[in-house]
């Protein structure tokens, strides 16, 4: 196998050209692309030899950091003893089974039964189906339809891209999966609240308006980030998710929280509706599971949903081949064991309030910075064209783009969502390093809008 060593980048991308489809697939675009070769902790080294801190950690996942030796042998050892098994009904394994039990003790004190994915967008699909059936045995087969949010992102398997509240997603695809009903985001730079009632609420009362508008009698579910990621880190309201739990409570709507970025100490709690003192009914999750070394997700379910599902008839006939695999299920476990015993999911609390705190003190003056917002581990720079307004430049200038060129330069690469520039680095990041991102993001913003 060749190595980058031996092989230039130009060729490596050659080759990348002539036989790969990426995600979100641009040829035009992936022309002057990275290749990976190695990370470290926070830090990523390019086929060329260059070193970038991991501003995403890989796609929000890389929770522990790059190269943990400890996860590469606890997959090991799961492959040379039991390498797959089937998950279905009749079989099962000691690391699914550990793996379940573990969640109950991290997870929201009623959700204690799990069912084991290969990622989101699996999880997606799982919480749909899950709702879907639980209706049916609770007698009400009508309550099909799920409500999402403008901004949310759930995956792109084609009933998950019907959730997701991203347009771009959709139009190569059309027409998405009936049945997905879209509310505005809480998003507190822009969401509009009228005189009297605090933004939260507001931003909340759109779930009960669409409800009321749908049928309380044809609504299975409400998704929803605690913090929106790829829509541009957007933390809500303090009162938003007491209000949403209120709300579905009183229609008989399952509130299900997507926490496949912001489970597993992303945010600063082990789950993200922790912030707000708010249970679900059901949670999804996958990347922070295993810090992304192995394709795993799942959801989680309330004991009163276990409950109703047990002894039912007819039965529950969902399932994938790699549900409980066992090596995913091991390095999960090994993962968990990271993130307890190096304090990971308050060290996120402490270093995102650092992080935060840096860009604000390094942009947020900048007239085409509009907000500097996050949570934990999770932080966003909302550039604007007017500070005053709030109006965005035309996409066609691309400023998001020119920013992230800028900060690759000077060694930091992460993704963006137009204007916003996104970032999440693992939770290791070491405070120099943290200094060493605001410092970039403090050059690579004047640097394409002028000082």
């Amino acid at each position: 196998m060749a190595t980058a060593s031996a092989t230039s980048k130009s060729e490596l991308l050659a080759r990348d050209l002539a036989h790969l489809i990426h995600p979100l697939h641009a040829p035009a675009l992936h022309k002057s692309a990275h290749v990976w070769i190695r990370g470290e902790g926070a830090r990523l080294i390019d086929a060329d030899g260059k070193e970038y801190i991991d501003g995403l950690s890989g796609l929000w996942n890389v929770n522990v950091g790059h190269g943990r030796k400890e996860l590469a042998q606890a997959a090991y050892d799961q492959m040379a003893t039991l390498g797959y098994c089937s998950g279905y009904t009749g079989s099962s394994n000691l690391a699914a089974i550990e793996l379940a039990e573990r969640l109950s003790s991290w997870t929201y004190p009623s959700i204690n039964r799990f069912f084991f994915t290969s990622g989101g967008g699996e999880s997606s699909d799982s919480s749909f189906k899950t709702a879907r059936y639980y209706w049916r045995l609770k007698g009400k087969p009508g309550k099909t339809k799920v409500i999402s949010r403008q901004w949310g992102y759930h995956g792109v398997t084609l009933a998950a891209m019907s959730a997701t509240g991203i347009a771009s997603y959709w139009p190569m695809f059309e027409p998405r999966v009936p049945g997905f009903v879209h509310i505005p985001s809480p998003y507190p730079y822009r969401y509009q609240a009228a005189a009297g009632v605090s933004q939260g609420v507001a931003a909340a009362n759109e779930l009960e308006k669409a409800i009321q508008k749908e049928g309380a009698d044809t609504v299975a579910m409400f998704l929803a980030e605690p913090v929106q990621g790829a829509g541009g880190v957007i933390p809500p309201q303090d009162d938003y998710f007491p209000r949403i739990r209120e709300i579905c409570t009183q229609y008989d709507v399952l509130l299900v929280s997507d926490e496949v970025i912001t489970g597993f100490g992303r945010t600063g709690t082990k789950f993200g509706l922790e912030h707000w003192g708010v249970e679900p009914d059901m949670i999804q999750f996958a990347k922070g599971i295993t810090s992304g070394y192995f394709p795993l997700g799942g959801i989680g379910i309330s004991d009163q949903i276990a409950k109703t599902m047990d002894g039912a008839d007819p039965v529950w006939m969902h399932a994938y081949t790699y549900s409980s695999h066992p090596v995913g299920c091991r390095v999960a476990l090994a993962n968990m064991d990271i993130l307890e015993r190096e304090g990971l999911v308050s060290e996120a609390k402490r270093k995102g309030k650092k992080l935060l705190d840096g860009l604000r003190s390094a942009v947020a003056s900048h007239p085409h910075v509009g907000d500097v917002r996050g949570l934990g581990m999770m932080c966003a720079v909302e550039i604007v064209k007017d500070k005053a307004t709030k109006e965005e430049y035309p996409a066609a200038d691309k400023v998001g783009a020119r920013v992230h060129e800028e900060t690759q330069k000077r060694g930091l690469f992460s993704r963006h969502r137009g204007d916003v520039f996104l970032l999440a680095p693992p939770l290791v990041t070491t405070d120099a390093e943290i200094d060493r991102v605001v410092n970039i993001m403090g050059e690579s913003v004047p640097a394409v809008l002028g000082s």
